[in-house]
């Protein structure tokens, strides 16, 4: 039944109201979608980046069964060919079954010369310091928050400021381990394996990559996702 109301406005004005009502439910108006940041299949959309040139990149990052695997030697980092500044990323990753627990990280906000440690902000996913919150080669994090600590002059990451985990939800080694990173302008939070691990404020804002870390032990990464936000 056509209301009352519609017939009062007259064709035209109640077809407008009508289109203006579908704009408002458009594409553009809804929450953001996720990113699907790996296919499955190929390297497309990602660059590596490796602390020795003689060294390619498909030697570091393989493809096995739709899992991207690192290798863990050289030192460097794979980094999306696309910015971001704010956004949710989530990805799940192990250590080599069979094999000792190693190194790795999820940059974002890269900016600066590539170097095997790149200016970042860094969530680390080494062994049983897995959501600790570090900003590598100086990448400013505000010193008044507990668990803050700092390294001046490390010998390949620079000046760190970094803030700790607040407790540890890491699964066994060899098993999958589900990350989440929520940056909101100067805040980072991060889950593992659901749980809330870390929460850093004053983190410096600025638009950049995202990376996964090279750094001394085979791991595995899948269901790579990042949903950008305002």
């Amino acid at each position: 039944m056509q209301s009352r109301f519609a017939l009062r406005m007259g064709p035209a004005l109640a077809a407008l109201v009508a289109l203006l009502g579908s704009c408002s439910t458009g594409p553009n108006s809804g929450p953001a979608q996720p990113i699907s940041l790996f296919n499955g299949r190929d390297l497309q959309g990602w660059t590596a980046v490796t602390g020795d040139p003689a060294v390619r990149g498909d030697a570091v990052w393989t493809l096995r069964d739709g899992i991207l695997v690192c290798r863990g030697e050289p030192i460097g980092y794979l980094q999306t060919d696309r910015n971001f500044t704010n956004f949710r990323m989530e990805a799940e990753y192990r250590w080599a079954p069979g094999t000792p627990p190693g190194n790795s990280g999820l940059f974002s906000r890269l900016d600066g010369d590539p170097r095997p440690l790149p200016r970042c902000v860094e969530v680390q996913l080494m062994h049983g310091n897995a959501g600790d919150v570090l900003g590598l080669q100086g990448r400013r994090i505000a010193p008044d928050q507990p668990r803050h600590f700092h390294v001046a002059a490390h010998p390949l990451a620079g000046d760190i400021d970094g803030v700790r985990k607040t407790t540890d939800a890491e699964a066994p080694p060899g098993s999958w381990n589900r990350v989440e990173i929520l940056a909101e302008g100067p805040n980072y939070t991060v889950w593992i394996n659901g749980v809330e691990v870390n929460r850093v404020t004053g983190v410096e804002v600025l638009s950049g990559p995202v990376a996964l870390q090279s750094e001394g032990g085979e791991i595995h990464f899948r269901h790579l996702h990042i949903t950008p936000l305002p």
